[in-house]
């Protein structure tokens, strides 16, 4: 019989008035890929974080290895040989990746120093063997979102956990790094060890998982084999009704041919470093538009959003921008919203203008966002950081997509949202394309099938450059392979 590694019974959580878990389930045997599904504010974030040791259970219990304990902390869940690949990144931005990595380690034996060179022949180990690539040198703060990622599961990884939790690992890894974490997963489960994972692609977890449990309003409402299930079932399950029909109409494509609302035109753009991060860079978008932007991370898409967006300077080029302009971060913590505001607070920080806004407007504002993006708080004077990951980013997303009355940049929409929500914020961008006089909107995305589904116009990102997609070549083969090949960075 295989051994239950961990398991949850009856756990209970509240913040504040928020009730995040209801009784909830969860039980993890040697030897399995078990991935947790749920809608956001399901709980799912909150479940591993008791698992992780990152929250204490209001009620319930927890077993490891069959033996009830008490998590009185990460070091505790650590010591019992539990690792947390976290949602939200816990890297400390001024050190470099390898002194990351170093610091996620036991250095119990070595005392205060940091042992870099064993670190660092660890670290080259994995990256060898997981196909996960950082500039271990480069410090994290000069990294983008997916090289972040990717670190936090190296940091993990270096400790070699028994049972390995990974909260959305994949929510801005690419096609090719997703398959070969799912690779390195399956081995690691045939070596014995458990593994938790929360995805929101229901293709992702039904490719990878051996069971799978789905949390409703915090409580566990289905656990079983995936030999047993399929994506409609699972659907239910998280939502309590098929959004099959929703998510057909993904597809459609909106024809932009309203007149160019920006203007980039031989745009080029330097990193501190001295190396190119733009050449040349030259593209045109018109109303009613969707122009998706493809490519591999740290090609040059996060310099464009920023120069889009008005965020960012070019050095090189002509750059027309209009007024209106809606930007949706890559990353939602960093840049989206802002923690300790309340929800009024933040959807003011995308309206207001002058110092003193009209909060009575801002908060009917904050009310509309949350009622027509589905954004579950228990009331717009709830703080931001108090909302599950894909509510913040439904806050986001709702925010920036009012104030697009002319230019949408999206970085990324999508990431942390389940099923019903991507699908909606998918109808919301075509919806904005199909108005009349609509906004322009430039989609950058690692969600290859994302891009080719919603764009009008295709465009790859290759070393600092834009290439146009020809029509007839807009499959995923021809676009990821214009993506690893395309044009070299002149440095």
């Amino acid at each position: 019989m295989t051994a239950v590694l961990a398991r949850l019974r009856g756990v209970e959580r509240s913040f504040g008035p928020t009730r995040a878990l209801a009784g909830a389930d969860l039980e993890v045997s040697a030897g399995e890929v078990h991935a947790v599904l749920g809608e956001n504010g399901a709980g799912k974030t909150t479940l591993l974080g008791v698992l992780g040791g990152m929250l204490r259970p209001d009620h319930g219990t927890i077993e490891i290895s069959g033996v009830p304990v008490e998590m009185s902390g990460p070091r505790r869940a650590w010591e019992l040989g539990v690792g947390l690949v976290h949602q939200h990144f816990t890297l400390v931005p001024r050190l470099s990746v390898l002194e990351n990595l170093a610091l996620g380690r036991d250095s119990g034996r070595s005392g205060l120093r940091l042992r870099l060179d064993e670190v660092r022949a660890r670290a080259t180990e994995l990256v060898k063997s997981t196909g996960l690539s950082v500039p271990l040198d480069a410090p994290v703060e000069q990294l983008g979102v997916g090289d972040r990622q990717r670190t936090e599961i190296l940091k993990v990884l270096m400790r070699d956990p028994p049972i390995l939790v990974l909260d959305e690992p994949t929510a801005v890894l690419t096609p090719a790094e997703v398959t070969s974490l799912f690779g390195l997963l399956r081995s690691l489960a045939e070596q014995g060890r458990a593994v938790v994972l929360v995805a929101h692609k229901i293709d992702e977890v039904l490719a990878v998982a051996d069971r799978i449990t789905v949390l409703r309003r915090g409580a566990t409402v289905l656990t079983a084999p995936r030999s047993e299930l399929d994506a409609g079932s699972l659907i239910r399950a998280m939502v309590g009704s098929d959004v099959a029909a929703v998510r057909a109409s993904e597809t459609a494509r909106v024809l932009g041919e309203g007149p160019p609302v920006a203007r980039l035109e031989g745009v080029g753009l330097r990193h501190p470093s001295g190396a190119r991060a733009l050449c040349d860079v030259r593209l045109s978008v018109r109303r009613g538009e969707v122009l998706g932007i493809a490519g591999v991370e740290g090609n040059g898409q996060r310099e464009v959003a920023l120069v889009l967006s008005g965020r960012m300077a070019a050095e090189e080029g002509v750059v027309e921008l209009p007024e209106g302009i809606g930007f949706i971060p890559q990353d939602r913590s960093a840049e989206g919203v802002v923690s300790d505001f309340d929800l009024v607070e933040n959807v003011a920080l995308g309206f207001a203008t002058g110092p003193w806004p009209g909060w009575r407007a801002m908060r009917a504002e904050a009310e509309a966002v949350m009622a027509r993006f589905g954004v579950v708080a228990s009331g717009v004077s709830a703080l931001a950081g108090s909302l599950s990951g894909g509510n913040q980013q439904r806050l986001v997303v709702g925010r920036e997509l009012i104030r697009a009355t002319d230019l949408l940049v999206a970085e990324n929409p999508t990431r942390g949202l389940d099923v019903a929500a991507t699908a909606f914020v998918h109808q919301e961008i075509q919806r904005l394309a199909g108005m009349d006089g609509g906004p322009a909107t430039v989609l950058l995305s690692t969600d290859l099938d994302e891009v080719l589904s919603l764009s009008t116009r295709v465009m790859v990102m290759a070393g600092g450059r834009l290439l146009e997609v020809p029509e007839g070549r807009r499959t995923r083969e021809d676009v990821g392979a214009l993506m690893l090949a395309g044009g070299a960075r002149d440095d």
